[in-house]
């Protein structure tokens, strides 16, 4: 399961994860209709699900200040607006990467993207920050 975070919902780019991803993709809202949902509350949530992805491009909320759990990862995009069509290529590609490939194996992470292409993450097991490029 992909939630995304509400400000994504805006690109389509819901649509575009969903012409290539088979599991549920959703809005963060989606998993608690009509109420306002702050970022502090979203690990919560993500805890109620079976092994999400939540993707955000709120980097300065999320990178390096929310907390690693095993049960959920973390995908942070630090584009400019002008860039966000390239968020679902992006991630596909990181669920290309072997290491990130299945739930099980994103669960417990948390990655930021850039720009340039570059992944940065750090995990439950491991919290040194490593990189490499898509």
């Amino acid at each position: 399961m992909i939630i995304l975070d509400e400000q994504l919902s805006n690109f389509k780019i819901v649509d575009a994860i969903h012409a290539w991803y088979r599991g549920a993709v959703l809005v963060v809202n989606d998993l608690r209709p009509n109420t306002v949902i702050k970022d502090d509350a979203i690990p919560a949530l993500l805890r109620g699900q079976h092994e999400p992805t939540f993707v955000t491009i709120n980097v300065s909320h999320f990178w390096q200040r929310v907390p690693i759990d095993q049960r959920f990862c973390v995908v942070c995009f630090a584009l400019p607006d002008a860039g966000l069509h390239r968020l679902p290529s992006l991630l596909r590609l990181l669920f290309r990467n072997p290491d990130f490939s299945t739930k099980r194996q994103r669960a417990g992470h948390v990655v930021r993207i850039n720009k340039d292409e570059e992944v940065r993450f750090y995990s439950y097991e491991n919290q040194q920050v490593q990189a490499f490029r898509l």
